[in-house]
């Protein structure tokens, strides 16, 4: 058991015995003692003190000192924690102190009341056990007289009368002792002795001789404990002051209650303000967004319940109170684990998942500096895009919230109604972050570029705060009219299209391609995702497609880049089964190649036929459309007439253009390819793209236009089996295309064996599948002096010149 100080001194009057013959010795230089280590205690002369012993080295030097003359010397410890403490544990000065009387506890511990005599230095240990022995010498006191002495004595007295006045733990009778001490020492020491310090600052204290001195560093920490107690003092009054006024708010209501219960009324007002006051001392809101709460709580305490504006008030507190300002879901960012999710959830899209678990590795290495990325998923419709950004939350450990843009026209929908308005609401984005209630969650904005814009305002321009991180952290909405900090969530937005979304919008975000699925993808997905969920979805037990009934469902029913069109001819498919399974009907267990007519009715869709066989003017072009990548015929024909262009099959501008530069070309080069005989004033040239029901545009068809047109002009056959893309100059350069991957993916669905493509489009080959580029055969070119030999038959003579009409 550690001893300490039982309590502080509360007969101060026997700090001026010190002038007692029995308790003071002989002038000596050296002498023994037992030593007396403390804990947590320092003891000065004329200090009477009664101490708690409980250690057995401590027990033992008291009996020791009982034996002789009761003297023994109280020195400190360093540190309190160490309960057997060696010579190096303690101080070096100590005080000697004289046992005045000694009682046993029940527990075997000692009670001893001990006064303080002299400070001693300890010079040697003579023994440590059983209790430590010392040879000691005293600290003679050090004390000037004057009249500075004197000033210093009453600074430290009215110095310590305000303390007094301030401190609730030091006795009234305290300053009695203080006032009848005469001698500069005894008065530091008895200050020092009833101040609360730690033993540190009470040794440092012991260990100085000179009492002026000493009484200097006493008025120093007499000086710093009224500076904490002055402001102790304030916070307290304050304190004191919101309780008082407090409790007089609550006795008044309570009373108020207290007459409406007698009176039978009750007031449903009232009691919706006080609900709502509880519910904002209850959340954490910021600073200025509670102020704002509070004025407006206290505009609704002092309106009638029947004014109008009663309503508006309480609807927009109950926003404030509801929205999630502090509540967040903590990501889990284990990589594995969310490696393993996006894989069991989606099948491919490498580009979109490396790009997720970079960011939970970032977020994982620095999350306090890190923003959260604003993604954009681009690609055709069916190609998992929104279902990604589910499997994104679930791997994150996030909430899922989707809005959809499309059709929107009015910025209110996005920044909210300002409160002068009737029915006035937040807008979508703050509407959304209430209905996820917390302030992390995946948000995903599907449609971004169905945006539209009108009278009402333009809601892409709205957006670019809420999808910019340096500006989303303080989101204004009209509605709230403060902030609502932004930057936690995790944006994505999806789009089939780029063009129409606004430069400044786009520049915001980071763009990742959704490209279409190849077959074998599709086979992939089919078997692991589409068929299992609708064989559980139709209540059907087990229900399997054969391989070749897959890729002809593909082929033959479809005609899509994504799945959605091929998870719904597997529908059809299902519910049928599982119709003739109510019934109590013969039902397969398994679907063949051969069934597929019985189920889905004949093929919808050609594949592998691009062309069946070489033809004159007719060329195999590649376009690229929201649905993916799609083959394109051009079919020119050259008939007797005065020179016009027939442009039909709805062709925009830009293709409009492509025909009249490839018909430029074509007349330029007439006489190195052959056809420089032809007198275009008297014939007609016609160029129709079938479908003519389906609106065409873009500068991809022009290598393609030209090829067919020489093919015309030349009676040179286009090789069936061969497909170009790539913008023509009017000097017959090949330029560059978008779309590659879709547009290879296409070829190969036709049955397609060789592509032209643009030589600057080489680099982006690498983005399509290695199965694929093995089953095509690429051929880069950069002029139509490229295209000619490999797209068109060598020319007979007998075939040189115009066709006229189309051929048979």
């Amino acid at each position: 058991m550690a001893h300490q100080l039982l309590n502080d001194p509360s007969d101060f009057e026997q700090w001026l015995e010190y002038n007692d013959e029995e308790l003071l010795s002989e002038d000596f230089d050296v002498e023994e003692f037992p030593i007396l280590t403390l804990r947590d205690s320092v003891i000065y002369p004329h200090m009477v003190v009664p101490l708690l012993v409980g250690r057995e080295h401590s027990m033992r030097a008291v009996e020791a000192a009982m034996e002789g003359d009761k003297r023994l010397i109280a020195v400190a410890q360093r540190d309190a924690d160490v309960e057997e403490p060696g010579v190096e544990d303690l101080y070096t000065v100590g005080t000697e102190i004289v046992i005045s009387r000694k009682l046993r506890m029940p527990d075997g511990s000692l009670t001893v009341w001990a006064q303080g005599q002299r400070r001693v230095r300890i010079l040697r240990y003579t023994a440590t056990k059983p209790y430590f022995r010392a040879e000691v010498s005293p600290l003679e006191e050090v004390s000037e007289e004057g009249l500075s002495t004197e000033a210093l004595m009453r600074a430290v007295l009215a110095l310590f009368e305000k303390v007094l006045q301030l401190s609730r733990n030091i006795p009234e009778d305290a300053y009695v002792a203080a006032v009848n001490a005469e001698k500069p020492g005894l008065l530091a020491d008895l200050i020092a002795s009833v101040l609360d310090l730690d033993v540190s600052k009470r040794q440092e204290l012991l260990e100085v001789a000179d009492a002026t001195e000493r009484l200097q560093k006493v008025s120093i920490l007499l000086a710093s404990e009224l500076d904490v107690l002055e402001l102790e003092n304030r916070i307290q009054s304050r304190v004191q002051e919101e309780i008082d006024r407090s409790q007089r708010e609550y006795f008044l209501r309570e009373q108020m209650r207290a007459i409406q219960t007698e009176l039978g009324e009750s007031d449903p007002h009232m009691q919706e303000i006080n609900e709502l006051r509880a519910r904002l001392e209850e959340i954490s809101l910021p600073d200025e967004v509670r102020q704002r709460a509070e004025k407006e709580l206290a505009r609704l305490s002092g309106m009638p319940s029947m004014a109008p504006e009663t309503a508006v008030i309480r609807t927009y507190l109950d926003w404030i109170l509801s929205l999630p300002w502090d509540r967040e879901t903590e990501d889990n960012l284990d990589i594995a684990r969310a490696q393993k999710i996006l894989n069991d959830t989606h099948y491919g899209l490498p580009k979109a998942k490396e790009r997720i678990l970079e960011h939970i590795a970032v977020y994982r290495l620095a999350a306090d500096k890190m923003k959260n990325p604003i993604l954009c998923f681009v690609g055709p419709p069916g190609t998992g895009k929104t279902s990604l950004g589910r499997s994104i939350a679930m791997a994150l450990g996030r909430k899922f919230v989707r809005v959809s843009l499309g059709g929107i026209r009015d910025e209110a929908e996005i920044r909210g109604h300002r409160r002068t308005y009737v029915g006035a609401l937040p807008g979508r984005i703050i509407q959304t972050i209430r209905r996820a209630g917390t302030k992390n969650p995946v948000f995903m904005l599907d449609e971004i570029d169905k945006l539209g814009i009108d009278f009402r305002g333009d809601p892409a321009s709205a957006l670019l705060e809420v999808l910019d991180p340096e500006q989303n952290y303080a989101f204004s909405d009209h509605y709230l009219e403060v902030p609502f900090d932004l930057s936690k969530v995790m944006f994505i937005t999806t789009a089939n299209l780029l063009d129409p979304i606004p430069p400044a919008l786009l520049d915001r975000m980071e763009v990742i391609e959704f490209p279409g699925y190849m077959e074998e993808e599709k086979v992939q997905i089919a078997r692991r995702f589409l068929i299992p969920r609708q064989v559980e979805q139709n209540g059907l037990h087990s229900l399997s497609f054969s391989e070749g009934a897959i890729r002809t469902i593909i082929r033959e029913y479809t005609h899509e880049a994504g799945v959605r069109n091929l998870e719904r001819e597997i529908a059809n498919i299902c519910r049928k089964v599982a119709r003739r399974v109510a019934e109590g009907k013969p039902a397969p267990k398994h679907i063949v190649k051969g069934s597929l007519a019985k189920y889905l009715g004949p093929p919808r869709y050609s594949f592998g036929v691009a062309e069946e066989r070489d033809q004159v003017g007719v060329a195999t072009g590649l376009a690229w459309t929201e649905a993916g990548g799609d083959t394109l015929s051009i079919e020119v024909t050259i008939m007797p007439g005065k020179g016009s262009l027939i442009l039909t099959g709805q062709l925009g501008d830009v293709m409009q253009e492509s025909a009249q530069a490839a018909l430029s070309y074509a007349r330029s080069r007439a006489e190195e390819l052959g056809f420089g005989d032809v007198d275009f004033d008297k014939i007609d040239v016609h160029i129709h793209v079938p479908e003519g029901a389906v609106p065409k545009d873009g500068p991809s068809a022009g290598i393609t236009i030209a090829t067919a047109l020489i093919s015309a002009l030349t009676g040179r056959a286009v090789h069936h089996d061969v497909a170009m893309t790539g913008e023509i100059t009017l000097r017959g350069r090949v330029l560059p295309i978008g779309g590659l991957r879709e547009k290879v993916l296409a070829a190969h669905r036709a049955g397609l064996k060789t592509m032209l493509l643009p030589k600057k489009n080489r680099r982006e080959l690498v983005e399509v599948p290695a199965r694929l580029r093995k089953r095509l055969k690429f051929i880069f070119v950069d002029s139509m002096d490229q295209v000619l030999p490999i797209a068109l038959s060598p020319a007979k003579e007998e075939t040189r010149g115009p066709r006229f009409g189309a051929e048979g």
